[in-house]
């Protein structure tokens, strides 16, 4: 339970007020020792102060060199219940849900089904390195619990919630109000602040959401004032003409959530890419996040998410894979599609800017960078090992790379899930890969 790991380490020590600004604000200790008791990181040093450690012998000596180790990927926005409809063709937002979405999560109201299937779902999210994630479960109670279960078992900290919906949806996921509230405070009931594991208040999006419905999530919401909130907010064009229309009243769509009380310190927005100017304010002002997801937004056609829009108004950023209309677990695959969303509007992110928002940054944008994020003394010891070069072509490309940025920029553009060699969680190694 106590390691002394040797490697190269990768972090940001404190919260930046400006993420573009990221590259003056990282730390890179090229050879370092990394000192781990009990689940908590107690100190990261230069290999040279090794002998300032009065207690040496008493901790595992790890020697990962040649490795780089960075704190643990933080993905702010995925569904548990898509894992097995990745990838499917040819729709857009609306569409895909009735065509593909809402048939997969139905499913999931078999709860050995659902136990199965949360193995392999967290599985996949170790495998790729990410060892906290905010996650929207399915409608059923019994699936969120086989959620909790399994990454109770494995030492995860997820934040989750049930989805809540009782509209525009089949009947087999179609809910009663007051059956969706007493269920959702049940699973807080059992699971939130148990261990590691937190509990997120989950209305798909508005609208699949009656006004009664809404009105049942901010009581809950003022009932359980720690609890986190996720939802979506301005994907798809055809959505906000859909949301205008249901809700009159309104002046936009982050309106919506705001009128029953739903933004706040620990809400999380998904995608945000097509806010009006009073919707940024009130992202801003109320304190909320985003998560931004390249991957989904491309593959869906939803747009391009505005990064420097946000810088402006001062609103938290969090990386989403998005499963399943995101195509990849990988948070690397996920940063480098966002590269390329930010160069399509001619903003150069920034290699230290991408790492950022994938690891401090997104436990900024979920409340828990005074637990996670990065390598200060008693955080929890959530982190991976990362091999540059695992393949030919990354190999010959990091060969040629003129400093630890460019490394690193190759790594993001060029690397998958093959990079990560191991996975930490609450200081023990939960992944290791043998091979490529």
């Amino acid at each position: 339970m106590r390691y002394a790991i040797r490697a190269a380490f990768f972090d940001f020590p404190a919260r930046l007020a400006d993420p573009a600004q990221a590259s003056g604000h990282a730390r890179y200790i090229e050879e370092g020792v990394l000192l781990i008791d009990h689940g908590k990181i107690v100190q990261l040093l230069e290999w040279e102060e090794r002998t300032q450690v009065p207690d040496w012998e008493e901790y595992e000596y790890l020697d990962l060199r040649g490795k780089i180790i960075f704190p643990g990927f933080i993905d702010t926005h995925i569904h548990f219940p898509q894992i097995g409809m990745v990838g499917s063709w040819g729709e857009q937002l609306l569409e895909w849900l009735e065509e593909y979405t809402f048939p997969a999560e139905i499913d999931y109201q078999d709860r050995a089904f659902a136990t199965e299937m949360a193995a392999k779902f967290l599985d996949q999210c170790l495998e790729n390195g990410t060892t906290t994630a905010l996650i929207f479960g399915s409608v059923h109670e019994g699936s969120t619990d086989a959620l909790f279960e399994a990454a109770e078992h494995r030492e995860m900290r997820i934040i989750a919630g049930k989805v809540m919906m009782d509209r525009f949806v089949p009947d087999a996921l179609c809910e009663k109000v007051a059956e969706s509230y007493q269920q959702t405070k049940n699973l807080i009931e059992r699971w939130h602040n148990k261990g590691r594991l937190s509990y997120a208040l989950t209305p798909r999006f508005a609208p699949t959401s009656t006004p009664e419905l809404l009105a049942a999530v901010g009581r809950l919401k003022r009932e359980y004032p720690d609890v986190w909130l996720q939802t979506h907010l301005s994907e798809n064009p055809q959505e906000i003409a859909w949301v205008r229309e249901l809700f009159p009243d309104q002046q936009d769509y982050l309106s919506v959530y705001h009128h029953y009380g739903l933004t706040g310190p620990r809400s999380v927005f998904a995608h945000c890419l097509h806010l009006e100017e009073a919707e940024w304010q009130c992202l801003a002002r109320s304190d909320s996040a985003i998560s931004f997801c390249p991957t989904s937004n491309l593959f869906l056609g939803s747009g391009l998410f505005n990064l420097r829009k946000a810088h402006q108004h001062n609103v938290k950023i969090g990386m989403g894979t998005d499963i399943g209309a995101g195509t990849s677990f990988s948070l690397l695959r996920t940063l480098s599609e966002a590269y390329k969303v930010q160069q399509l509007q001619h903003y150069a992110l920034t290699v230290a800017e991408a790492f950022y928002h994938a690891t401090l940054g997104g436990a900024v944008s979920l409340s828990l960078d005074d637990k996670i994020g990065n390598f200060l003394p008693g955080k929890e010891a959530d982190f991976i090992v990362i091999d540059c070069a695992v393949t030919p072509l990354q190999t010959l490309r990091q060969a040629r790379c003129r400093d630890i940025w460019e490394r690193l920029f190759v790594l993001m553009t060029l690397g998958d899930e093959r990079n990560i060699r191991q996975t930490w969680v609450n200081g023990r190694c939960a992944f290791q890969r043998h091979n490529n």
